[in-house]
């Protein structure tokens, strides 16, 4: 109920609590269709290998496509960096969710390794089941306006928890195809279905983000502004970011489900099983995550979480049993993703707050692009036999970037630490 306060001229004062309100809203709705989205991710990313290797391609096939969307994904983070000062957010979140839809229903008319790898250029198709995406730094800049700076982390943990889980319920639903085909189904047909599905959640999330209200032009340009005084901390950042995108490109999901099947011969049902407990447990280390920060700080949760992980990946690819390779794979799940919610936290903390759309957009785009690298030198090295190579080199690069950014930033602290 609105309070109306002596009227002057028909004019009435809202209530205190409407800004709350669409606060509030802003953040469910980002919310929400990050789960939508994170689910079609988990789901393509178990499924590309297998329609791909369905299709009579190979492993330096399934990397080239990898490497090509997250190529694509890096292009238009970029744009959204530019654009972001100009356009209202909510019109790029539209354009991004119908690029969605466009992009499940050109994957499951595709059949050539052309056209495919068109469609992973141009569309959002993440095989990684990470936020690496158009989406990502819209939503940030988002969820930053819309919180106080002693909650930041915490929202971020909550958004990071939601598309973690969602993305675990998508990579569980990965083996639902191969009950399609026991039923009957062709195989081929049965795999298109998933792509169709995605398309489905593309509209999903469009009419999610169309409930969400449009910014006006003042706000814009006080809220999104190229990068300024923050221009070094960014690019050293971004730098530092970029070691640990091309190390995580060289075990993107779908090639860890790739290697999964060809090593231990896991069914498509098994890998998604297996990839929906490891998004669970990534999930629910982004809450811990948040504790963590609170009491150590951002940079030390990033870092003394990461280099356990690490060593996790290296282990497990070098494990003689698949129960060994699989329990290993599992703490690393829950130890890896821990740094996904307090990087971003950091990264729009010690930037200016009309910056913060432009420093998301600026250090994700070295990172997709370094990302991008690594799906096809992975599946290059695997094709050539050496299939745990990828693996011990993601874990090594990882451990030296972790050490780098500890020594380069354990003195910028963000405003909650000073």
């Amino acid at each position: 109920m609105r309070r109306r306060a002596p009227v002057t001229g028909g004019t009435t004062v809202p209530s205190s609590n409407e800004p709350t309100r669409v606060v509030a809203s802003v953040i469910r709705r980002v919310l929400i269709a990050r789960g939508i989205r994170d689910f079609g991710d988990g789901l393509v990313a178990v499924l590309l290998p297998a329609y791909l290797l369905a299709l009579g391609f190979g492993a330096a096939e399934v990397g080239a496509v990898a490497t090509l969307a997250l190529l694509g994904s890096a292009l238009m983070t970029l744009g959204v960096g530019v654009a972001g000062a100009r356009l209202d957010p909510r019109l790029l979140l539209l354009f991004a969710a119908g690029l969605m839809t466009a992009t499940g229903l050109g994957f499951a008319v595709a059949a050539g390794f052309a056209a495919i790898a068109l469609v992973a250029l141009l569309g959002t198709i993440n095989p990684s089941a990470g936020s690496v995406s158009i989406f990502a730094p819209l939503e940030q800049a988002l969820l930053t306006s819309a919180s106080p700076d002693v909650g930041r982390t915490a929202v971020f943990a909550r958004y990071s928890l939601v598309g973690a889980l969602a993305a675990a319920m998508g990579a569980l639903a990965a083996g639902a195809p191969q009950l399609l085909a026991r039923a009957g189904l062709a195989e081929m047909e049965a795999l298109r279905s998933a792509f169709l599905l995605y398309a489905g959640l593309g509209v999903a999330c469009l009419l999610t983000y169309r409930a969400i209200p449009a910014s006006p032009a003042a706000e814009r340009r006080e809220r999104h502004a190229p990068l300024g005084p923050s221009r070094g901390i960014v690019v050293k950042l971004a730098a530092l970011f970029s070691v640990d995108s091309f190390a995580g490109g060289l075990a993107v999901q779908a090639l860890l489900a790739l290697w999964l099947f060809e090593r231990f011969d896991l069914s498509l049902a098994q890998a998604g099983l297996f990839f929906f407990w490891s998004g669970v447990l990534s999930a629910f280390s982004f809450p811990v995550a948040a504790w963590l920060a609170g009491r150590i700080g951002l940079i030390n949760t990033m870092v003394y979480t990461h280099i356990p992980s690490s060593l996790c990946l290296i282990a497990a690819v070098l494990a003689p049993t698949v129960e060994w390779a699989l329990g290993l794979l599992l703490v690393r799940a829950a130890l890896s993703q821990m740094d996904v919610p307090t990087r971003t936290s950091y990264v729009m903390a010690v930037v200016t707050p009309p910056e913060r759309t432009a420093a998301a957009s600026f250090t994700a785009v070295p990172r997709s692009l370094a990302a991008a690298a690594g799906p096809a030198i992975a599946g290059a090295i695997i094709a050539a036999g050496y299939t745990t190579a990828p693996f011990i080199l993601c874990g090594v690069l990882k451990i030296a970037y972790d050490l780098a950014l500890l020594w380069a930033f354990r003195h910028v602290k963000p405003s909650e630490e000073r």
